[in-house]
């Protein structure tokens, strides 16, 4: 087994592992507001910054766990001040400096534009407000960072299109990459990742960075590939999220394509798991946003706290962004999602019910998945 494939393998064994430590109630640092002498007290200001809506994990999960998190870390007397950016990188500068002279605690950032934040980071820290970067590795002088594990990501992505094609397909199977946004750091480390796995195996006959992540525009990308590539000549495709995989799979039925290739995906958005029960989608890949965010809330309230140990303990890993060196981090594992073990992550970690899933559209496919 190669490095990367052990890598993997050792990754979804990890993930696996604390579904069972979460349910049990072992995940994470204590909950207790008696185990050290903060500096802060509970009646925390903590500011969560999330960059937009197009995909429904940020109002569905990430939001709402991390403000139950806050609330039961600082028994109910913390408060969370959220704005969503809404893709607009102008819109969030003028969000983080509203939370800076609201004067809040602590702020966790989930940048549109990782680079053009910068400036609104240097000013919370002139300010004496830590910035914990959210998902996405923001430029500036940031205090620690969360997110999952973005190369590992692409790899799963790769490695499950290969599989998709036989696991040794030709060479000159003709490939179109749909990447994400080139503001996002992410989006250059899932690409990293996959083109590991891809690079040598198939042929990238088109690729794309995909302006704002928005799935109209990779719907537009998609056709464009169409009509260079013809569409009995593309053999899978690589999209980097959900939401641009369903405008690639809008681009492929518009042209005529009954039998669809294999598509990747990310977030395992309800849309996507119902896609991959149908056959539509081959894969998404699923990250437990409920165990990010929580593990945000706690590093927020640990370092706004003066928990040094509790906050080590969360960010044992060592990232770096352009600007800084050694950023103290937490990457979250992750699992390939597809029709095979659908029962064993969505559904076992709470994130949907089969009833969710298995509409009256898709009770037929479900119930040859055996979900019920």
């Amino acid at each position: 087994m190669s490095s990367r494939a052990r890598r993997i393998a050792i990754s979804v064994a990890a993930s696996l592992m604390t579904f069972s430590l979460a349910s049990c109630g072992m995940l994470g640092a204590s909950e207790s507001s008696d185990d050290a002498s903060p500096t802060k007290g509970n009646d925390l200001l903590v500011g969560l910054l999330l960059p937009e809506k197009e995909n429904t994990r940020y109002e569905q999960f990430d939001y709402p766990f991390f403000k139950k998190k806050v609330g039961e870390l600082t028994r109910d007397e913390g408060i969370v001040k959220y704005a969503n950016a809404e893709a607009s990188a102008t819109k969030q500068a003028d969000q983080m400096q509203q939370m800076i002279e609201d004067k809040v605690d602590v702020i966790v950032l989930d940048a549109v534009d990782a680079h053009a934040i910068a400036d609104g980071v240097q000013k919370a820290k002139d300010a004496g407000i830590p910035v914990i970067a959210y998902d996405r590795l923001a430029e500036g002088p940031i205090d620690a960072y969360i997110s999952f594990d973005n190369e590992l990501v692409g790899e799963v992505q790769g490695r499950s299109l290969i599989e998709a094609l036989g696991g040794d397909p030709e060479s000159s199977a003709k490939i179109v990459m749909m990447n994400g946004s080139s503001t996002d750091p992410n989006a250059k480390q899932f690409k990293a990742g996959a083109l590991s796995e891809l690079n040598g195996k198939v042929t990238i006959a088109q690729s794309f960075d995909t302006k704002d992540w928005k799935p109209e525009n990779a719907e537009a990308n998609m056709t464009e590939a169409i009509e260079k590539i013809g569409k009995k000549k593309i053999a899978g495709v690589y999209s980097a999220n959900d939401g641009m995989a369903g405008g690639v799979i809008k681009a492929l039925e518009d042209a005529g394509v009954t039998d669809l290739p294999p598509i990747t995906g990310q977030d395992a958005e309800l849309a996507a798991v119902q896609r991959i029960v149908t056959g539509e989608q081959y894969m998404s890949v699923y990250k437990s946003y409920p165990q990010e965010a929580e593990n945000a809330a706690e590093m927020a309230v640990a370092r706004v706290q003066g928990r040094d140990i509790q906050f080590d303990a969360l960010a044992r890993d060592k990232v770096d962004s352009p600007t800084h060196k050694g950023i103290p981090a937490q990457l979250v594992p992750v699992v390939a999602l597809t029709k095979a073990n659908i029962e064993e992550t969505v559904v076992a970690e709470g994130f949907y019910k089969v009833t969710d899933i298995c509409t009256a559209k898709y009770e037929d496919a479900c119930a040859e998945l055996g979900l019920k």
